[in-house]
């Protein structure tokens, strides 16, 4: 099925209020998962710049929290790596 840039935009903004994983947020919702993730990657390559990242103790912090614009990306001090390089690539990002 072809969704207009408005209906992306609404299910990205709609996982993003979720707090689930894209795979699992697009196959709960009909959506194809690999699809889903083009989605996401397209969007974060037209959104790429600068990234801030706020100085804190990356050892004693609870999260690292990444800022973009109005964007702000919560990353739990912990996750394993292979957690954070799927949420940096999904922002168009490698490690």
């Amino acid at each position: 099925m072809n969704y207009s840039k408005e209906e992306k935009a609404k299910w990205l903004k709609n996982w993003r209020q979720s707090g689930k994983k894209a795979w699992t947020y697009a196959k709960e919702n009909g959506l194809a998962p690999q699809t889903f993730l083009n989605w996401i990657k397209k969007e974060a390559k037209q959104k790429q710049g600068f990234i801030e990242i706020h100085p804190q103790s990356f050892k004693q912090a609870y999260e690292i929290v990444v800022e973009k614009g109005d964007m702000k990306i919560h990353i739990p001090h912990g996750m394993n790596s292979g957690e954070l390089r799927t949420v940096m690539e999904g922002l168009g990002l490698t490690l």
